[in-house]
């Protein structure tokens, strides 16, 4: 295999430095899905979803090794406080504003005419 054509202390030392690398990868590795685990939890929170216990183990293996990204966490943060403006009653006026009431009006003409329509396939007293 690869260790042909080595001495013994070559191939000993060449498998010793493929465990080594096999080791170091493996742990980052699980670094980056401790991550994505950390960074799902703060979702989970911001939605208030039920918690996760692979999750929970994950993190819990890794230990403090775990760093999620500033740029990541900032916009979990920034989404949380979009997502409460939007949530209060200030909110949801300022959408009844926005809100093209035309378009809205020519949606519901469309989709009474779209029940109508099926209605009198379906029903031949119509």
């Amino acid at each position: 295999m690869a260790t042909e054509g080595m001495s013994r202390e070559e191939a000993e030392e060449y498998q010793k430095q493929l465990v080594e690398e096999k080791m170091e990868r493996d742990s980052e590795f699980l670094v980056k899905k401790a991550e994505r685990a950390t960074l799902r939890t703060c979702l989970r929170d911001k939605y208030r979803l039920p918690k996760s216990e692979q999750d929970a183990n994950l993190m819990e293996l890794a230990g403090d090794d775990i760093d999620v990204p500033e740029e990541l966490l900032k916009m979990v943060d920034d989404d949380a406080t979009e997502e409460e403006e939007k949530d209060s009653i200030l909110g949801q006026i300022q959408n009844l504003q926005n809100m093209d009431m035309d378009q809205i009006k020519e949606k519901a003409s469309a989709t009474m005419v779209e029940i109508k329509s099926k209605a009198e396939e379906k029903c031949s007293v119509m």
